[in-house]
């Protein structure tokens, strides 16, 4: 059965919704699943933008064709060759072989990387500020690349003032029955899933979505129809800005996150000590974790939202335990920055977390260290409180 949802008069969303996979890219958990959108356009020329990934391939199938209602498919712009967007992209052109493919040229390339021998047989591509005319609209293309591969571009279209802007502004999450973030408390239902899709998968591309915020920022944007997740038509001002945030590097939130790596449990009753006495400062909305039962994609978005980060570690085969060590890596390779960090480490004979935890820190870029590591022989001895209260109290000083 069809399911499509008219976002205009003649913009029809045909997407459609896993709640089966359980993880994106096979690596980020999507407990509420996540949405492959696709929009098809009903001008004097017809125009689908971008296909999905096989899972939802039926669905979608029958959402275009209801969609186009017998007519032919003049273009099929392709924004982003990712699979989740472009696996079905062949398969479309089987049913549509009258269909121009309109992309850039370095996905025209991947068009042949992903379908050897199965090249478009009508294949158009475009450069910065190229448009189309469907009719009464006016397409224009802008470039996008690194956000997050090297081939991606955006539509806008300049009459309805859309922004058809590929992976930037997604989120994870199924779509239920409402498609406009306004139908939705997104603030406290999504906002958690949307930083998480943001950092773990364009996080480390800062600057080139910097230049793209720029971009947007000279166009007159009422609507953004992004690949993932809810349309965007009231308050766009606000989710703008917690890109550009998060693009920026710069804390979401003055707050506390205290993440532990514990074995036996003896670093986490520290941890959590050390968070009951943040609390008895006056410090709000502390966070902890346990790094061995959180996936990392929670725990760097955690780390990104937060300007305060205490890292509790267990030594572990004279190096850092294993999951903390893990957690450092991740936050690495996706830039983090700009952050005041808090050391504690443990060890019965030979304590090394917290030196080889502050050699990771250092080779990122204005990550402040309170104070000293804070060491543990085993457990927190009783004469230790008063060195976790004067690191309380440093935290409290820097916030």
């Amino acid at each position: 059965m069809q399911n499509i949802q008219h976002i205009t008069n003649d913009l029809i969303y045909v997407g459609a919704s896993d709640r089966r996979l359980a993880l994106f890219e096979n690596v980020y958990p999507i407990p509420r699943g996540v949405s492959y959108n696709s929009y098809v356009l009903l001008d004097e020329k017809t125009v689908l933008f971008d296909t999905c990934d096989a899972s939802v391939a039926g669905q979608f199938f029958e959402n275009v064709e209801a969609a186009l209602a017998g007519r032919k498919l003049d273009y099929v712009v392709v924004h982003h060759m990712e699979p989740d967007h472009a696996a079905t992209l062949v398969d479309l052109l089987l049913r549509h072989p009258e269909a121009t493919v309109v992309t850039t040229a370095k996905a025209a390339q991947m068009v042949e990387q992903f379908f050897p021998g199965r090249q478009a047989s009508s294949l158009h591509t475009v450069k910065e500020g190229e448009a189309l005319e469907t009719g009464s609209h006016s397409l224009v293309f802008t470039m996008a690349p690194m956000v997050h591969w090297p081939e991606v571009m955006m539509t806008y279209d300049s009459t309805s003032k859309t922004l058809f802007s590929a992976d930037a502004f997604g989120t994870f999450g199924a779509l239920s029955g409402n498609l406009f973030a306004d139908q939705m408390d997104f603030e406290h239902e999504w906002l958690g899933d949307a930083r998480r899709y943001y950092i773990n998968i364009v996080g480390k591309y800062g600057v080139q979505v910097q230049n793209v915020l720029k971009k947007a920022a000279s166009l007159d944007i009422q609507m953004i129809c992004p690949l993932h997740g809810p349309v965007w038509r009231s308050n766009l001002g606000w989710f703008i800005g917690k890109h550009d945030i998060w693009s920026k590097y710069e804390p979401e939130d003055k707050a506390v996150v205290i993440i532990y790596g514990s074995i036996y449990g003896h670093t986490e009753a520290a941890a959590l000590r050390l968070g009951t006495l943040l609390g008895e400062r006056g410090v709000k909305g502390i966070k902890a974790y346990d790094a061995s039962h959180t996936h990392a994609s929670k725990l760097v978005a955690e780390c990104f939202r937060a300007s305060h980060v205490v890292l509790a570690s267990s030594t572990y085969n004279n190096g850092i335990f294993t999951p903390m060590e893990n957690l450092l890596a991740d936050l690495k390779a996706h830039a983090w920055q700009k952050r005041t960090v808090a050391l504690v480490e443990n060890g019965s004979w030979a304590p090394q977390a917290g030196k080889l935890m502050r050699a990771e820190l250092e080779q990122m870029k204005d990550i402040a260290i309170v104070g000293d590591t804070l060491t543990l022989k085993s457990a927190a001895q009783p004469s230790q409180e008063e060195q976790l209260a004067a690191l309380a109290d440093q935290i409290v000083a820097t916030l």
